[in-house]
């Protein structure tokens, strides 16, 4: 029987080796023009979303979350007047220098709490209710 020489044994495992990069490379390519294929799909819905915005509700405008001291002190006012809850702290786009407090009360529902930059609440508004206090 005859031996291979060494460097055969040798050249094997590196071409082993090769063709697995060579493979893992050629997906990742795939990979990248996905990538680019999902950015280019994102920057589409986004224009749509602008797009539909300009025509349609002002509700979707961004409302930055509440943090630190003023969450606290928000949250805290919301929660003395309508215990239950925090689902949500952020400032109120609709209504500039006001902040927006969503609190689900013991019973389920849930009720948007309204303050002002002193933490007075000024409004609220019940989530999910509007069709049944207009027929009530």
């Amino acid at each position: 029987m005859r031996v291979p020489p060494r460097r055969a044994l040798l050249a094997a495992p590196a071409a082993v080796l090769m063709f697995s990069l060579v493979a893992c490379g050629g997906s990742d390519s795939g990979s990248d023009g996905s990538k680019a294929a999902d950015t280019q799909e994102s920057a589409q819905s986004a224009g749509g979303a602008e797009d539909g915005g300009a025509a349609g509700d002002a509700d979707d405008k961004t409302e930055p979350p509440l943090t630190g001291d003023t969450k606290q002190k928000a949250e805290a006012a919301a929660l003395a007047k309508y215990p239950g809850t925090v689902v949500k702290s952020e400032e109120d786009a609709e209504k500039p220098g006001m902040y927006a407090v969503e609190v689900k009360q013991s019973d389920g529902t849930s009720i948007e709490v309204y303050l002002d930059k002193s933490f007075t609440v000024t409004d609220t508004k019940k989530e999910g209710t509007e069709e049944t206090e207009d027929a009530g």
